[in-house]
Formats: structure tokens, sequence, C-alpha cells
């Protein structure tokens, strides 16, 4: 552990940066082993897993994230969750301190920088067993997921090329993401003039001096100083260049278009705030649940409120683990607040389920493909995939994804442009559809947009070992969709929200079908999106233009489960195709309160 006499707690240990040779493949294990408890404790208490006491694998966690249960004092009381981290530390034979209250009301403590694995686990376990804590897990260290290459090349394949590009200048008649805002959470923000029209403000939430290098901590200025680093650094024996990653990941979703230079964004009119989280090394669980926070307009202590609010949030990010409790409720606050978050797959071509936050709930996981439509050769893969987009393969520099850089191999240099490959890059495809989908219509709520990207997609060109969620992601048909309630394909969508009253009458959702003569399909697949606490009151019925009806689901007293997502085959060959069908939908019982998003049929 490096110490530094000049360190702002004085004599004190500074902290350590966790060892990047970790992070190559992931930064938090899942495996079954055990870290044995301190000798103290008795000797039949329960271990803590490893992946509760490590910020990556091997290394002990120096921070912790606890949230405790609604009502408990440290829950509102900074002083009373500073006097229960203390306390907490007195009965582990560790020294804990309160540090900061995180955006989502969570509290981050400090394990001093000394710890072991077994220290960790005997404060966990503390925190474990007083029935006032939701949850405590590892403030763990993310990473950038993309893998750099600087060859330089003109071709944006990506967008356009039949074969496995996004079909992007078909939407382009439609929306060109005006009046959207994207907030990408990552290294900041070098200058280049083929972003800075789209730029607004942003927040650097580093709060880490030696993971920032930019001599401080938090603060307005979300600039990219650099992420490189020297030889014996960050556990790698060879050193690294600075991979301006934020400014390539923006470039795709919204460099300048028809300027004359450069490359083109895929929603050109949006604008983009730049987060910063990701510094030497990585960055933190900690700083990025304030980002998500802030960026989707929540309120962090110490933070000045956001006046650019994002729609759209951008993660090409990640380690190994499940899912945090912590990371988990910050990202379900920026979705009850109407922000889509879009994250990267994974580039360990392993299961997502075992990378976060791939593996989150609430948000849209973005795998890979190359030039050919094949999956990518790193690309994570699994059923916790979403969606496939371009991520690239420079194993031919031209075959990558080309976006907006900057020549300078440790600070900024000159402003450049230059291939890379990773979910990193295929993820900001993602949050580019995302914000021309919002231009389009406004209304649409996280999950509409997540199921329109979905129904939408068009079969991988190429092969998926794995799965790679709903196929390839198709820009044109998508945008017409939720624009127009049909797209210029199959599918006919209607993405107005109606409440279900609860134990009440049904509600009734239209969508008329034009244009298609006949009768409709032996397979038509409706498409439905339900947010409901317990969907067993739920029975949904589809009524065909003549008034038949068809069941979809019925009520089940057995089914707790929340909400309805779901697409059904039904046997409509009797039924006229065109006309107006209608989604009907009714609560059979007291309690449960819940909302019909939207749904679809695809003929």
């Amino acid at each position: 552990m490096r110490t530094s006499p000049s360190s702002p707690r004085g004599s004190s240990p500074r902290r350590k940066l966790i060892s990047v040779a970790a992070l190559s493949v992931a930064l938090l294990t899942t495996a079954s082993g055990q870290v044995a408890l301190a000798q103290e404790a008795p000797s039949d208490a329960p271990a803590v897993p490893a992946a509760r006491t490590e910020a990556a694998p091997g290394t002990p966690a120096e921070r912790l994230i606890v949230g405790y249960t609604s009502g408990a004092a440290e829950a509102e009381s900074d002083k009373a969750a500073a006097a229960d981290a203390a306390a907490k530390g007195r009965k582990a034979g560790e020294d804990v301190g309160f540090q900061r209250r995180l955006g989502t009301g969570a509290a981050l403590v400090d394990l001093g920088g000394h710890a072991s694995g077994a220290d960790v686990a005997d404060v966990v376990a503390e925190y474990s067993a007083d029935p006032q804590v939701a949850y405590v897990v590892p403030d763990r260290l993310n990473k950038p997921l993309a893998t750099p290459n600087d060859t330089e090349y003109t071709k944006q394949w990506d967008l356009f090329e039949a074969t496995a590009g996004m079909r992007v200048p078909g939407a382009w008649d439609l929306a060109t993401g005006s009046g959207v805002t994207v907030a990408v959470i990552d290294t900041g923000y070098v200058a280049h003039s083929d972003l800075a029209a789209n730029i607004v403000g942003g927040y650097d939430f580093i709060s880490d001096t030696a993971v920032s290098v930019d001599g401080n901590g938090r603060d307005s200025n979300p600039a990219d100083p650099g992420d490189w680093y020297a030889a014996g650094e960050c556990g790698q024996a060879t050193g690294g260049n600075s991979s301006w990653h934020g400014t390539h990941v923006a470039g795709t979703i919204a460099a300048a278009t028809n300027n004359g230079k450069g490359v083109a964004g895929i929603a050109y009119g949006a604008k983009i705030s730049p987060v910063r989280v990701l510094g030497k090394c990585g960055g933190y669980d900690s700083d990025i649940i304030d980002a998500i926070t802030w960026a989707s307009g929540g309120t962090v202590s110490g933070v000045p409120a956001n006046a650019d609010v994002a729609e759209v949030i951008n993660m090409s990010l990640g380690g190994g683990g499940a899912c945090s409790t912590a990371t988990q409720s910050a990202i379900n606050g920026a979705v009850s607040r109407g922000t889509t978050v879009v994250v990267a797959a994974g580039n360990e071509n392993q299961n997502a389920a075992n990378s976060s936050p791939a593996n989150c709930g609430n948000v849209i996981t973005v795998a890979a493909t190359d030039r050919s439509g094949n999956r990518a050769s790193y690309s994570n893969y699994g059923t916790t995939v979403d969606i496939a987009a371009p991520g690239g393969e420079t194993a031919t520099a031209a075959n990558g994804i080309l976006s907006t850089l900057n020549s300078g191999t440790r600070t900024p240099s000159t402003e450049n442009y230059a291939f890379y490959q990773g979910t990193s890059m295929a993820t900001p495809h993602i949050a580019g559809l995302a914000a021309l989908m919002k231009s389009a219509n406004p209304s649409l709520t996280p999950a509409q947009i997540e199921s329109a990207v979905k129904s939408n997609a068009r079969a991988l060109p190429g092969t998926c070992s794995g799965g790679c969620g709903a196929g390839l992601a198709d820009a044109a048909k998508t945008v017409q969709a939720v624009k127009g309630g049909t797209s210029t394909g199959s599918t006919y969508a209607s993405s107005t929200a109606v409440s279900i009253p609860d134990n009440g009458s049904a509600i009734e959702s239209p969508i008329t079908v034009t244009g298609r003569g006949g009768n409709a399909p032996a397979a038509l697949q409706v498409g439905v999106d339900i947010t409901h606490t317990y969907r067993g009151d739920l029975v949904v019925d589809l009524v065909a233009p003549d008034g038949s009806v068809y069941r979809l689901k019925s009520a089940s007293s057995s089914d707790s489960a929340d909400d309805v997502r779901a697409t059904y085959t039904v046997d409509a060959s009797a039924e006229t195709a065109g006309g107006t069908w209608k989604l009907r939908v009714r609560d059979t019982a007291s309690y449960d309160t819940g909302r019909l998003n939207g749904w679809q049929l695809t003929f």
C-alpha cells in the first residue's frame, strides 16, 4: 500500500488503487468460496462470501455501501449513520467511519485502507446482523469496456451498411434526437470540434484523488485529463495510454452531422452531458451510483441540481459479479424519473449474467456484433442481453467503430478520430437510438423504449452462440414504429399509457391497422407491457375489430410476481386484419394497482 505525506488524512495511509489486472476479466467474483471471519468470531459463525468483501477479486474492499431500512434513524441522519459505523467498527475491532450519503440515501463507510479480507468480513457480518440494515455491499471498482485501436478510417459501416449496419439513415427523416439529453457516464470529455456544439453541462463525480488524477475531488468540470498509467501501476507490468473513452462513446451518440467534417452521430440533434466517474484504473460504485442519480434528476448531497436532466443514460462500463442492491437502487430511481438506462454487456466472451451492471434490472443490456453481423468474439452473451448493436472487430482496423478521439497518449493533445471495438461501442448505438425514439415521441417511458427496440429488431445477419437478445437493432423500423404507430414492416404499436383501476372496470387501448388486406395470421404476436404490483389480479384480452375476444391471460391468486411483459401468440386467422384492435385489461382484486404502458401487434 502506498503512503503519501501530503495526503489530506495527514500521516495516515493513502487509499490504495485496485489492481487493474483483476479488472481485465471482472471486478467482483460470484464464486462460492468464502472468506473466514476474524478469529475472535465464534467458530460456528457463518462465513461472509468473498463477493461481499472484495472491491476486485482478491482485493479487500476499502469502503462499503450500506442501505438502511425505511424508518431507521441511520437512513435519514448522517450523525446516526456515523455513530452506527463507529459502533460496528468497535465490535469488529476495526476503524470504520461514515464518509458520505449517496444519492440513493445509502451510506458510504470507510474501512481505513488497512483492512484484510477477514477484517472486511467482520464488518460486513456486523452490518448483516443488524435488522435495520437492508443491504451492505462493497464499493467496487468498474472499468471502461472497450478495446482501443488508433488506426483511422472514414467509413461508418455500423450506421448504414446493408449487411450488419443499424439502418440509421432511414430514421433521420423522422427524428434527429432534438430536445433529448444523453448522459454519458464515463471518463469525461476531452474537447473536440466535432462534438462541442452538442455538449451541455456535466459533472466530475470522482471523489478519490488517486483515481481522478486531476488534482481534486468532485467538481463541475467533467474534463477528461487522461487515464494513462505507468508500468507497475494498477497492478500492470506494462503501462497504458489514455483512452479518451467517454469522448469516443459520445461521438457515436451525437457527433455533429452535416457539418462537412468528421463522423456522423446517431442522434446528432441530441445533447451530451458528460458525467465523469472513470479515471486511472477505473471508478468506484459509489461515484457511479451518485452519477446515475444526479444525471436522471435526483438529488445528491453537496452537488448542485442538474440543469440538463438526461432522458437517456449510457454506461459503457462494468465489472464482474451480481448487480449490487446499491446499484440497482440507483438504476430504479433513474427509471422511475423517466430516464432510460443503457449498459454494455461486457467484453469477456462469457455469460452477461456474470457482469454488472449488465445483469441489473431495468436496463437495456447491449451485446456487440461484427461487420458481418456475428456476435463479436469478445462480446458477452446470454439471456441477460436485450439487444445487439455494432461493436466492431479491429483485427481489420476498418471493421471497428470510428468516432471522435484525441491523439494525446497521456494528457490531451490534438483532436482526431479512431476505430475502437467493444460492447462499449455497441452501447452508444442503442443510447443514440433511444434518443431518436424519445425525440420522435416524448411520451415514451423507459419500458416502452426497451420494448420497441426489441420488438422491431431484425434477425441477426450472422450467428450468436449463447444468445444476443432480440437480434440486431433496426433504427429506421423502430423510430417509425414509435412515431407513427405503425412500422415500415408488420408491427403496429400503441405507446399511450393507461392506468388500471384497482378492482375496477376494464380499460381498453386501441390500435388501428390500416393498409393491410385479408385476414390476420394464425400466429399473430401480441406484445404486452404492463406495470403492476400483483399480476395475478389481472385478466388480459385481445379484442378483434369485429368484437371477438381472445383471452391472453387469466387471473391467478398464486401468481404474486410483479408486471406483465410478455408476447402472446394468437390464432387470429378468422379475423379481418384491418380495423381497430383493442387490448382489454381488468384488475379483479383489491390492494394492488398498475398501468398499461403500451402494447403491439406483429403480423
